[in-house]
């Protein structure tokens, strides 16, 4: 890759607030193929992050041959990410599965779809039959389609019946959706991306928003370079791109989120800097809130955090002062210790202040992934379609009438399986068949060593769907070759609620198959069926999947009815709620102060951010009978795992911006690969001169289960923390040859022992108590410097 790190974000289209922002299209082609050689652009969106930009897909000689971002589209105005405008490359990759593979030994082989897909049909039937629904979990991803994840969530929860079904979107963005639960009542992003345009103040929460989407930074770096420049704060430990550019930097030790949101509310509050006839008006806990943050002042939170007290304050007064607040929240409250308390006092700024509804007056609790907020419609993630309450007897009748089957088929035992205690049913050994769509958890879960060997268990069936031969698929009993993103049709939707059609623009490889007509087989030779006898799901391709998921959205929060295949692609994305009364989408949630919180209505009725317990219905009714927006409250508790003397720093795992996830595609892009190719591990100036660690230095990273070795990066990150990228695995992709029809994988020596790229080698196994994310941002670690032949030293 040619540009440098700066230029990833192209060039400034300044703008002042209010106005629109400018289009500037860009373009990227294979080398030597040009715009009038394309044969056909076909329609699509953005694939390797959540920001949802519409793009459209170059084809000639139908072959994906490059892309080009769509001028006009709400979300991008013809921009492209540096992953998109690359990462197109590894569809062609020559290492794609093209046909299903099966164990024979220790070893995976090639056959046919019917042989696969018979010892898939034939486990199952087994385990129904002799164990029940609760044998079988699916775990999937945040990059299928909704119709996919519609499908599967009808067939695990209203064919086989059971509870054990969650994406990998319960490690990026699980806290998304429970924080908006805890504050409005129900999912749903209360902002839009055009809120940047309007925004005078801009806080970003845990959020590297310059290197996880690109384009929406380059939106706001578009307002700072216009007139009428927003203020920006950013809450990172890191130095990231966002900090350099922010009025206020605070970089709390990880781990310590909810007192520094608890500080930050209480000089709101202290200064008299809230709306309370808004307050008044459309909340309830406004008191219970005041009460708990009352014993966070400035120099308490400064000593916890490790911040300056003078910085909090300003930081406080900039939000106190702000007429059009944005506020954006990622991974490093998500994925750190109390992640839903810190979350929603994110919330609870925007509701003391009054700062919803309105242009450049908006909370995006963000996603991590394309379609992570499918998953959570649709009732792939632990939830129930249609954002129903799972504790509502009424909304899983609503269900059953839907799939028209019977209600007491539909499990209602307890909530959906969240994706740590499925792997912990199947270490126990309740879960004896475990399905894997589109993830990597050998790679991705914490703790790896114990993954590896809960998905090694021989007594666990383990199926895998994927486009290659992942680490996980290494180790799977048959795997499925799926179509990969631009060989199928569907839609998506991106973090701010935009729907996007993507249509099939070529073939897939060999004998691979999207991931809708894997499921539907599996469905019809399973014979599944409704109660008339007809086959369950009732639809066999992604249109009428589409228009059955319509008829269950209906009515609810995210509402499709307005839309269809032709308006998304006449009319490029479209948010909803979209209905006849709101047939142009609709930008902002809770303009008239109306919420998604009526007890008969919300998604859920809460949980104790501390514990976890949930609420019950009387309680709730009780507590919110007249469906405000909900004022939630926790006080600070220490992480599981500070540091000690043994292990003296703070672990934190993130992402970079040239890699996605665990590289199963950008690791197969030569310009992507090329610019972040190896793990690194960063720290401070002061630590590294603590070590006599130099720029460069490989280094050993260890924690309390297992240690990495990392090159060392040194930087303005704040003394005591390390940072390790997550996104490598246990290869090198470039090095590592894949023969599908013969891998002798299972029970190779090397995976019995620690392997020494993968950050969750360190990681440790917890979860926030309400959303069940897992914790990759608070843990403990040592340093050790390695002999370095070149200095002619030792450590």
């Amino acid at each position: 890759m040619t540009e440098s790190r700066s230029e990833v974000w192209g060039q400034r289209t300044p703008y002042g607030a209010g106005a629109e922002w400018p289009e500037r299209v860009d373009v990227q082609l294979a080398e030597g193929v040009e715009e009038d050689d394309v044969d056909r652009w076909v329609a699509s969106a953005s694939v390797l992050h959540s920001n949802g930009d519409g793009l459209d897909i170059a084809v000639r000689d139908d072959q994906i041959v490059g892309v080009r971002g769509r001028r006009g589209d709400r979300i991008n105005r013809g921009r492209l990410d540096i992953k998109d405008r690359f990462g197109w490359q590894a569809t062609a990759s020559r290492d794609r599965l093209t046909r299903p593979l099966i164990r024979d030994g220790d070893s995976l082989v090639e056959t046919d779809w019917d042989t696969a897909m018979s010892r898939v049909v034939a486990r199952s039937r087994e385990l129904l039959e002799n164990d029940g629904p609760r044998s079988i979990g699916f775990y999937t991803s945040g990059q299928l389609f909704l119709e996919e994840y519609y499908t599967l969530g009808v067939i695990a929860h209203g064919a086989i019946g059971t509870n054990h079904l969650d994406g990998n979107t319960r490690l990026c963005t699980a806290t998304a959706g429970e924080a908006l639960k805890e504050s409005f009542g129900s999912d749903g992003q209360p902002g839009t991306f055009a809120d940047i345009d309007h925004a005078d103040v801009i806080a970003l929460y845990g959020h590297n928003i310059a290197e996880t989407q690109t384009v929406s930074w380059m939106r706001i770096l578009d307002r700072l370079a216009g007139s009428d420049p927003p203020t920006l704060l950013c809450i990172d430990p890191r130095p990231t791109p966002v900090a350099t550019h922010a009025a206020v930097h605070l970089a709390p030790l990880p781990g310590t989120n909810v007192a520094l949101m608890n500080g930050i509310l209480h000089q709101l509050i202290a200064h008299s800097w809230v709306s309370h006839d808004y307050v008044d008006a459309h909340t309830v806990g406004f008191d219970g809130l005041a009460a708990v943050v009352a014993d966070y002042p400035p120099e308490r939170v400064a000593a916890i955090c490790g911040i300056r007290a003078a910085d909090l304050e300003r930081a406080a007064e900039i939000i106190g002062h702000a007429e059009r607040l944005m506020s954006t929240v990622l991974q490093g409250f998500y994925q750190s210790h109390q992640a839903t308390a810190a979350a929603v006092q994110v919330n609870n700024i925007h509701l003391v202040r009054g700062m919803l509804g309105r242009p450049g007056c908006g909370v995006l609790q963000m996603n991590g992934q394309p379609t992570a907020e499918n998953t959570r419609e649709c009732g792939a993630d632990g939830d129930l379609a249609g954002f129903r309450n799972w504790a509502n007897e009424q909304h899983i009748d609503e269900l059953a009438k839907l799939w028209n089957v019977d209600v007491a088929r539909i499990p209602r035992y307890g909530p959906p399986t969240h994706a740590m205690q499925m792997f912990r049913y199947a270490e126990q050994g309740s879960v004896k068949m475990l399905w894997v769509s589109a993830t990597n958890p050998a790679v991705s879960l914490p703790e790896l060593a114990r993954i590896r060997t809960i998905l090694s268990q021989q007594r666990l069936f383990l199926v895998v769907q994927d486009i290659f031969l992942t680490e996980t698929a290494e180790l799977a009993d048959v795997v499925l070759p799926a179509a990969a993103w631009g060989e199928k049709t569907g839609t998506f939707t991106n973090a701010d609620r935009t729907v996007h059609i993507s249509d099939k623009a070529i073939d897939p490889p060999g004998e691979a198959r999207s991931d809708l007509d894997i499921f539907l087989d599996y469905a019809r030779r399973m014979d599944f069926r409704d109660n008339d006898g007809d086959p369950l799901p009732q639809w066999d391709d992604p249109e009428s999947a589409f228009r059955h998921w319509q008829e269950c959205s209906a009515g609810r929060p995210c509402d499709y009815t307005g839309m269809s295949y032709a308006a998304l692609r006449d009319r490029g994305g479209i948010q909803w709620p979209c209905t006849a009364e709101s047939p142009e989408g609709t930008q902002r949630l809770y303009s008239d102060g109306k919420f998604w919180s009526a007890p008969d209505y919300c998604e859920a009725y809460g949980k104790d951010l501390v514990t976890g317990a949930p609420l019950g219905a009387t309680e709730y009714r009780a507590m919110n009978p007249d469906a405000k927006a909900l004022i939630r409250s926790a006080g600070y508790l220490p992480p599981h795992e500070p540091p000690s003397p043994s292990f003296p720093f703070a672990l934190i795992t993130g992402r970079t911006v040239y890699q996605f996830h665990t590289r199963t595609k950008t690791g197969r892009t030569p310009e992507l690969d090329s610019a972040a190719p190896d793990v690194w591990v960063e720290m401070s100036a002061a630590d590294a001169a603590d070590y006599s660690i130099r720029d460069g230095d490989m280094v050993t990273v260890a924690s309390p289960r297992s240690t990495i070795r990392a090159t060392a990066r040194i930087t303005g990150i704040r003394v005591g923390v390390l940072f390790v990228p997550f996104h490598y695995g246990y290869w090198d992709l470039d090095s590592r040859e894949h023969d599908s029809r013969e891998h002798d994988d299972r029970d190779h020596d090397d995976w019995a022992v620690p392997h020494d790229r993968a950050a969750n080698e360190l990681t440790l196994t917890d979860w926030d108590p309400a959303s069940k994310q897992p914790v990759f941002k608070t843990g403990s670690a040592a340093l050790i410097r390695e002999a370095t032949d070149n200095r002619g030293d030792t450590p």
